[in-house]
């Protein structure tokens, strides 16, 4: 069986991610890397061998694209590849946004005959999984969705896009009950306000909903850790039976995680229909590598 060609959109930390487990599946191969123009006349070590472009248009048999940045660029690189036939998976993760950029990209995909999956990532994604069998198992009660502690890319990511910052590092830390603080860490540029940038990051929608304090600091590298984690818990009704409680619990490598699990999704876009989707719409065994025989002989 011919392999699924996979193109790597954007090589931050969850590029590198993606190209590891790509590389680790035998049924993939990298069809190339698309990067800005800047970057493309440097190439780490780990790409050798692999294309390097500044434009999707110039790899050849592209199957699949795994869009690898910040997620207020998504929807416009997802509506031109998808115009090109070729299929996306993201890990767009802004939860008020997911509906939205559904319905964007779903008639886009479905006249270019190719798949979007988006939010393709571990929350939202592989936790909205986990909330929907919860759901399934308790239909009646209450979720608590915990995070952390632990690094944030999506914060940290949004930090940066802040004019005047260097360098930043957004902390998640659980209060219980699916509230959390955030902890955020900068170094600024030379001539800006830390106060103006405080603000700033404190007004952005990624942190406008949670208790946030900023924090200057000489050296963001010194703070790096990327290990995260999430506590999933569900008390609720099964039937008429109360006191069903039901609870998941993870400590992970961020952008390892959302790498294999953009991976994973990419697999199950050959196997779907064109149109858009999200991961709680996918059969899980599509994200699955080997045949349905074995998979349902060896899970079930």
């Amino acid at each position: 069986m011919a392999k699924i060609r996979a193109a790597i959109i954007g090589y931050g930390n969850i590029g590198k991610s993606v190209l590891e487990a790509l590389l680790s599946s035998s049924d993939f191969e990298v069809a190339g890397v698309v990067r800005r123009p800047s970057s493309t006349s440097t190439r780490p070590y780990e790409l050798t061998g692999i294309e390097i472009v500044d434009d999707i248009e110039k790899l050849k048999n592209v199957d699949v694209a795994i869009i690898c940045s910040p997620s207020r660029k998504v929807s416009e690189q997802a509506k031109k590849i998808l115009a090109l036939g070729i299929s996306t998976i993201d890990s767009f993760d802004i939860h008020t946004g997911i509906w939205d950029l559904r319905q964007e990209l779903d008639p886009i995909a479905k006249s270019h005959k190719a798949v979007s999956i988006i939010s393709a990532g571990w929350d939202p994604g592989s936790d909205s999984v986990i909330r929907a069998l919860f759901l399934a198992m308790a239909p009646k009660g209450i979720s608590y969705t915990n995070f952390g502690p632990g690094m944030s890319m999506g914060h940290t990511v949004a930090v940066k896009a802040i004019k005047g910052v260097k360098k930043a590092l957004s902390m998640t830390i659980p209060l219980g009950t699916s509230i959390h603080r955030r902890m955020v860490y900068v170094e600024i540029e030379d001539g800006y306000s830390f106060d103006q940038i405080s603000q700033a990051i404190k007004n952005d929608e990624y942190f406008s909903h949670d208790e946030t304090h900023v924090t200057l600091v000489p050296s963001v590298d010194n703070l790096l850790d990327k290990g995260h984690g999430v506590n999933l818990v569900r008390k609720g009704v099964s039937g008429s039976t109360d006191n069903q409680l039901f609870e998941f619990n993870m400590t992970i490598n961020n952008p390892s995680l959302t790498g294999q699990i953009l991976v994973s999704c990419a697999r199950a876009s050959k196997r779907l229909a064109p149109g858009a989707y999200t991961m709680i719409e996918i059969p899980l065994i599509d994200l699955l590598e080997g045949t349905k025989e074995d998979l349902i002989k060896s899970l079930v």
